[in-house]
């Protein structure tokens, strides 16, 4: 359960930036630019202890995978976040050369029908990890999203693409929460808080011994979706990229010590996962596919619709930037001429290259 050992990984690199991807369970265990590692790895990964998780998912819980359905499911006899993040995928094609690594995968199982293959491409001279799942033919409404968790210290920036509303919906994740749930506010730097008063949700909170769950609507006719993490102590500044009109929300779950049972033990502590989707936020594949709920009263999809013949596209990247001295907050991400600029307030700004024409915007 949770996956293989490393020495079933699957390894790509390009220049700067290696990869290393589980296929027993799809996800992508490891994203390192210049040695250093991106993503969040649960403590119990790779323990004795990762027996006590509910699926394999949680009992690899890592890096970046493919959530769908989406959540625990209510309307599928599937494992939470579906077959796509808990069972195996397998290689279809590779390919390195002086300027690229391209690694593609099928998954085994089908998804309510539906053939789902998923690319992961690293670039020479950048630090960016692209993605694109193919989610073909199949039947009915599926609610997806891309699950990347990260470390993060009290007080890190979190910033993102304008927003039409932040909510949370139904009961929280845990019973130590610091924020209102239901609740809803038009800027997040003022959200409900549990106790009363509010929450900036642009700072990751040095509250502790909390787990949080909230949903973000990108803002009417957005193209762009961006989520910007400074992180002070980790010296860097990651952007993850979406396609707005595919993926119209952008679930943060705060995981910061708020969950006692095993694994988790009080210490799954100082992570956010940045998860992009097409989904109902936590209220389920039903409510997804029935909508009424909180997030399609907001007026956006909560499910890809599937049928015979229609295929979708999910592009998705993550890039990693050397903010220069005294970079603020990020107030602006813009995709130009290949390349990547996000800029602060006061006019400084980190870039990199970036792949043209990536995105369909």
């Amino acid at each position: 359960m949770g996956g293989a050992g490393q020495e079933g990984w699957l390894r790509i690199a390009a220049g700067a930036s290696e990869v290393a991807l589980d296929p027993a369970i799809g996800n992508i265990r490891r994203f390192r630019v210049r040695g250093r590692e991106i993503f969040h790895t649960a403590h119990w990964v790779g323990t004795p202890a990762a027996e006590q998780a509910d699926s394999a998912v949680d009992a690899g819980l890592a890096g970046d995978f493919l959530a769908a359905p989406f959540g625990s499911s209510d309307l599928l006899d599937d494992p939470p976040h579906g077959w796509s993040a808990n069972s195996p995928w397998h290689v279809t094609s590779r390919a390195q050369d002086a300027g690229s690594a391209v690694l593609c995968l099928t998954l085994g199982a089908r998804v309510m029908g539906a053939r789902v293959t998923k690319e992961v491409r690293l670039r020479s001279g950048e630090s960016v990890l692209y993605q694109c799942h193919g989610i073909a033919d199949g039947a009915g409404v599926l609610p997806v999203a891309h699950h990347p968790m990260f470390r993060l210290a009290p007080g890190d920036a979190i910033t993102f693409s304008p927003k039409r509303a932040a909510l949370t919906a139904g009961p929280p994740l845990a019973a130590r929460h610091g924020l209102a749930y239901p609740a809803r506010t038009a800027d997040p730097r003022v959200f409900p808080a549990a106790a009363g008063g509010t929450r900036d949700l642009t700072r990751y909170p040095d509250a502790g011994r909390e787990e949080d769950f909230v949903t973000l609507v990108e803002a009417e006719g957005a193209r762009l979706g961006w989520t910007a993490l400074l992180r002070r102590q980790a010296g860097d500044l990651l952007v993850i990229l979406k396609e707005a009109r595919i993926l119209p929300v952008t679930m943060l779950w705060i995981s910061d010590g708020g969950r006692d049972h095993a694994p988790w033990d009080g210490r799954h502590a100082g992570v956010l996962a940045v998860e992009d989707g097409v989904t109902a936020g936590a209220q389920g594949h039903r409510a997804a596919a029935e909508g009424g709920s909180a997030v399609a009263r907001e007026g956006v999809a909560t499910g890809l619709v599937l049928a015979e013949g229609r295929q979708h596209r999910i592009r998705h990247a993550i890039a990693v930037l050397d903010p220069p001295e005294g970079f603020g907050p990020v107030t602006e991400v813009v995709l130009a001429s290949g390349r990547l600029v996000a800029a602060d307030a006061a006019g400084r700004s980190a870039a990199t290259a970036f792949a043209p024409g990536f995105f369909a915007i």
